[in-house]
């Protein structure tokens, strides 16, 4: 079986001097592996179709069978490294907690440890007849959260 570190280490060297970061590889006891990769700009046809000949090129198919899909990270799926949230920073995502709380707001600062996002919460002030929206700012660490979304909204 080809070993997932092998891929990922030759994905990593092939990458190295470009924009674009590894999301993910993930290779199956069938050796089926599937490589998803991104950037700040997005990722090409082209930039897979080119990663996957240099993996191709890196393996022997008369040694051990494999089936290659090199692809970009879609919009819709959650973010699994750092880079995705500095990708989209200043952007509207949607944020589930492993305590399955849910809150939409604006990606406003990411680090190492944690994230911050921007809500906007109706709130009944005392004496109003009205709600009215109050922004307020809330801070996850990755390990308190079961997922992140880019948020895609059609207007």
């Amino acid at each position: 079986m080809i070993e997932q570190h092998v891929i990922y280490d030759l994905v990593a060297s092939y990458l190295v001097h470009t924009e674009i970061f590894i999301v993910e590889v993930r290779v199956a006891s069938n050796n089926r592996i599937e490589i998803d990769i991104d950037s700040k700009k997005g990722v090409t046809i082209d930039e897979c179709a080119q990663l996957s000949q240099f993996i191709e090129s890196k393996l022997d198919r008369e040694e051990e069978d494999f089936e290659l899909e090199v692809g970009s990270a879609g919009l819709s799926a959650p973010f699994k490294v750092l880079q995705q949230y500095e990708k989209y920073l200043g952007d509207e995502v949607e944020v589930i907690t492993k305590k399955g709380e849910k809150f939409s707001g604006v990606l406003n600062k990411v680090d190492l440890q944690e994230f911050e996002i921007t809500i906007l919460e109706k709130v009944k002030e005392e004496g109003a007849k009205r709600k009215k929206n109050v922004e307020r700012t809330l801070q996850f660490t990755y390990d308190e959260v079961k997922k992140t979304n880019y948020l895609i909204r059609f207007k």
